[in-house]
């Protein structure tokens, strides 16, 4: 049975609002992604507000593409998560602006990269530049770090990713697409 968290009450009793919806957004963010189970939504970046709303709490997330099909799983996990922590919560989509890989954290590429998985590169870079929209960007391997890697598939196991294969050390991997 879950219990509605009473924030109004917190707040009379001397806890700070701002530490409470901090612990809230540490839970929030807790919450593995389903697809790429290595990494949090919060590793993703996409938690974009927690705040108060009355005696609830509203959390703002933002898919990492409006056609995700884990967007729902992501929500209910993290409604379960904080509910469960004792809060009464809602989750909110936020389509816009539109998630973008620069919101992973520093954390977060490098679990990618320890699962084998290429992490995207950040817009701005040499080979993310606006001008070079449409290149193949140069991937180097998350096992040995070599740039001689070769583009097997456009698309791998899910959308936001490609297939790769290094040249130097052999071993296939997945490369986390730029959005």
């Amino acid at each position: 049975m879950v219990v509605a968290h009473d924030i109004d009450r917190d707040i009379n009793s001397g806890i700070d609002s701002g530490d409470l919806l901090a612990d809230i957004r540490r839970i929030a963010e807790s919450v593995p992604d389903p697809e790429l189970v290595v990494v949090t939504v919060g590793d993703l970046g996409i938690i974009r507000d927690v705040r108060r709303d009355g005696a609830s709490v509203e959390i703002d997330v933002t898919p990492t593409y409006s056609a995700c099909p884990a967007t729902l799983a992501i929500e209910l996990a993290i409604e379960t998560a904080v509910a469960e922590a004792g809060h009464d919560v809602r989750v909110r989509r936020v389509l816009a602006p539109a998630w973008t890989t620069d919101w992973i954290t520093p954390a977060g590429r490098a679990k990618l990269k320890d699962a084998g998985i290429a992490p995207p590169q950040r817009r701005g870079d040499s080979q993310a530049d606006d001008d070079a929209y449409f290149a193949r960007p140069q991937v180097a391997c998350p096992r040995c770090d070599s740039l001689d890697t070769a583009e097997l598939s456009a698309f791998g196991a899910t959308a936001c990713k490609a297939q790769y294969r290094c040249l130097s050390c052999r071993e296939p991997f997945d490369y986390f697409k730029c959005l």
